[in-house]
């Protein structure tokens, strides 16, 4: 029963992570105003927004205009969904499951946002650096998932140091920009979330994945070395496997 009420609270925070995906790029409130279909402009009920519910009732269509809803909608209400009761059924009730959650709300907004605009916005990775930097004053925490004060410091400099340099030497050699100071802010949000220990990590494994995605790409020529990609995808990707073995070494050890 609780993993069907945290299913729920998921899909809930799912559907206001697809608000924010589509209003912060085009800098609109994310709270005040309500929803509206993009076509006809007509305010959406509550009867249509029932997250993962609606979108299947609706057979993703607007009711109006039938004006064809995107599957990302859905993707990303099951994505919190699924999220949520994954991290719930690993920590339980605890102050570091509440933590993963706003995490993982947070990894779902950058992911799409990059993905779709290729920005990373400041009002998602500052408020994230913030929390990551003081919940490492809590003596209490779980201290095989998130590190302490100093530990988190030194992980925020470094994450976003490392990149600022490869963007500046970029920059210098090749006299355009490279990557961006998105990406150098989410990899100080790892470090600040995991500590230094994560970044060479994340660093190496976001470069692999990067890789591996674009080369299709790069084989039929519908991409170019110079074609701008979206790393902060990928950054949390890696972060993700981070965590995930870094769990799994610990539980055999």
């Amino acid at each position: 029963m609780v993993l069907v009420f945290f299913f729920i609270l998921g899909s809930v925070w799912g559907s206001f992570s697809n608000v924010c995906i589509y209003r912060i790029p085009k800098n609109k409130g994310v709270v005040l105003s309500r929803s509206s279909c993009p076509k006809c402009k007509n305010t959406i009920r509550w009867y249509d927004n029932i997250p993962l519910i609606s979108y299947l009732f609706l057979k993703a269509k607007c009711r109006n205009c039938d004006y064809k809803i995107s599957f990302q909608y859905f993707a990303v209400e099951l994505l919190a969904a699924i999220s949520f009761v994954l991290i719930y059924a690993f920590f339980g009730f605890t102050i570091s499951t509440l933590l993963l959650l706003i995490l993982s709300i947070f990894f779902i907004i950058i992911f799409f946002i990059d993905l779709k605009h290729y920005i990373i916005p400041d009002e998602l990775t500052f408020p994230l650096m913030f929390i990551g930097f003081i919940k490492s004053f809590d003596p209490n925490l779980n201290q095989t998932i998130f590190p302490d004060f100093i530990n988190s410091l030194i992980g925020g400099v470094f994450g976003y140091s490392i990149i600022w340099l490869i963007i500046f030497f970029y920059k210098k050699v090749r006299n355009k920009e490279g990557m961006g100071l998105g990406d150098a802010k989410l990899l100080g949000v790892i470090g600040f979330w995991f500590g230094w220990i994560a970044i060479p990590f994340v660093l190496f494994f976001s470069s692999i994945l990067a890789l591996l995605f674009v080369t299709p790409s790069l084989i039929k020529k519908s991409k170019k070395l110079t074609s701008q990609i979206p790393f902060g995808p990928y950054i949390i990707l890696a972060s993700i496997l981070f965590f995930v073995l870094k769990q799994k070494l610990f539980l055999m050890l």
